[in-house]
C-alpha cells in the first residue's frame, strides 16, 4: 500500500496509507477441467515473417500469394506459438532495428479528437508523499455534477495507521459527508498541481469523498484524467445562404 501525505481543511497534515479498490467479479470462468483460466503471452509472429519481409523476399503481391499457396513462408513452425516470459518493451526504427535514444511525445486533442498540440513528454516527479502534503483546494463539486463532468479511472481508499490518524481521517470524512460533495485536492503549494504517484506516471485530478456511519468512516480518493466536454456545434448557414 502506498503512503500519501495529506492535509485537511485546517491545513493539518499526516502520512497515511492508500489502497486501491476494485469491484469483485460477479462471474468466474472455469475451464473444461473445472480449473480457473490463466493468461499467457504467445508468440504470434516475428519481423522475419511479416508482410515487409515477404515483400522483400518475393516481390509483387501476386508472387507472395503464389508462395502462400505453395507453402507457408509466413510461418516459423519452430517458434510460432511458444510461450513468452519476462518481456521488456523495445522501440524500433522503420528498418525494424532497436533504437536507444527515443524522444517520446504526447498529443493533446480537442473534444472532437483532433490533435491541437504535439509536445515532448514531461516526466513529472511524484508528489503524493513529499514534504508538501496534498491540500484541499476549497473547490467543492456536487456528486451529481462530478459524475456527469469527469471520467473516473481509479479509486483509492485512505486508511489510518494509528489512533491519531484515525481521528484525523474520521474528521475529514465527517466534514465531507456533511457537505454531500467531493473536494478537489492537489499537490504542490496551494494544491495547484495534479497528483503524480510515481515519477513519470499519469497525472490525475483527485476528488476526496467522505462517508461516515457512527465510528466507522470511509475516505475515498477518486482519480480522473479526462473531462467530459461537449464539442462545439458546427457553424450554421446564414438565412437564405449556403455554408462554405
Amino acid at each position: 500500500m502506498p503512503e500519501i501525505n495529506i492535509a485537511d481543511s485546517r491545513k493539518r497534515d499526516a502520512v497515511v496509507k492508500a489502497v486501491g479498490l476494485r469491484a469483485r467479479e460477479p462471474i468466474r470462468w472455469l475451464g473444461p477441467d473445472g480449473g480457473y483460466p490463466t493468461t499467457h503471452r504467445i508468440l504470434r509472429s516475428t519481423v522475419d515473417h511479416d508482410l515487409d519481409a515477404l515483400q522483400s523476399r518475393f516481390g509483387e503481391p501476386e508472387a507472395i500469394a503464389r508462395a502462400l499457396v505453395e507453402g507457408d513462408p509466413e510461418v516459423d513452425t519452430e517458434r510460432f506459438g511458444q510461450s513468452l516470459w519476462f518481456l521488456s518493451r523495445v522501440f524500433i526504427d522503420p528498418a525494424e532495428k532497436p533504437v536507444y535514444q527515443v524522444q517520446q511525445n504526447e498529443l493533446v486533442r480537442d473534444p472532437c479528437g483532433v490533435v491541437i498540440e504535439r509536445r515532448a513528454l514531461q516526466r513529472a516527479e511524484a508528489n503524493t508523499n513529499g514534504a508538501i502534503p496534498l491540500a484541499w483546494t476549497g473547490r467543492r463539486i456536487a456528486k451529481a455534477e462530478a459524475v456527469r463532468r469527469y471520467i473516473f479511472s481509479d479509486l483509492l481508499q485512505i486508511l489510518h495507521i494509528n489512533g491519531l490518524t484515525y481521528d484525523f481521517l474520521h474528521g475529514m470524512a465527517s466534514e465531507l459527508a456533511a457537505s454531500d460533495s467531493l473536494m478537489l485536492i492537489g499537490g504542490g503549494k496551494g494544491g495547484r498541481d495534479p497528483l503524480v504517484f510515481r515519477r513519470g506516471s499519469l497525472p490525475y485530478r483527485g476528488f476526496l469523498e467522505g462517508r461516515v456511519e457512527g465510528d466507522r468512516y470511509a475516505l475515498l480518493l477518486h482519480l480522473s484524467n479526462a473531462e467530459l466536454k461537449r464539442p462545439d456545434p458546427p457553424p450554421q448557414a446564414p438565412s437564405g445562404g449556403v455554408a462554405s
